[in-house]
């Protein structure tokens, strides 16, 4: 219901492939740091995680074998100097390190008080964990069988995954953790 829509393509244009770098130009411009988790030697990827590069971000980057042909990218960034990423921990310290960096904001006199109540939390993260097993189910399937908004869910199945509850598998697929 809420946010924000910002582009240099008109709206209503169909996507296209060659639209994509400006798109991600600006994705990356306003983030802390890129993720690059496959990329092949000629990848839109690697022209995002240059555009980060140039925009002073962070990039970080998966490791892969190095006889697949969708890993050379990454390699390649690996090789020269993106930070590695093993872990969620690796992205959490990759991002922390960048906010330490920046200017500190001032503390405001009286805390804000939090959108949702501990409680409420915890009951959203046993509503999470109820609807998950061992076999993966897709994100978006989920947030719809909860009836709540993403901008709820999402958080909260971040907060489960760097917690090592939930596991989240490519495809945007996700499981309970063992």
């Amino acid at each position: 219901k809420t946010g924000l829509r910002l582009s240099e393509i008109a709206i209503g244009t169909q996507p296209q492939a060659r639209h994509f770098p400006r798109r991600n130009r600006i994705i990356s411009g306003m983030a802390r740091a890129v993720v690059v988790v496959e990329a092949a030697a000629r990848s839109g990827s690697l022209i995002t995680a240059k555009n980060a590069l140039d925009q002073g971000r962070e990039v970080l980057a998966v490791p892969g074998h190095p006889f697949d042909a969708r890993a050379y990218g990454c390699n390649a960034l690996l090789r020269d100097g993106a930070t590695l990423v093993r872990s969620a921990e690796d992205v959490t310290e990759a991002i922390g390190k960048e906010a330490q960096s920046t200017q500190p904001k001032p503390v405001p006199q009286q805390l804000p008080k939090p959108e949702r109540s501990l409680r409420d939390t915890s009951k959203l993260h046993r509503e999470i964990l109820a609807r998950l097993g061992p076999s993966p189910v897709a994100e978006d399937q989920l947030i719809r069988d909860l009836e709540l908004p993403s901008q709820k869910v999402t958080p909260e199945l971040l907060n489960l995954e760097l917690d090592g509850r939930i596991i989240r598998a490519p495809g945007g697929l996700l499981s309970l953790a063992k």
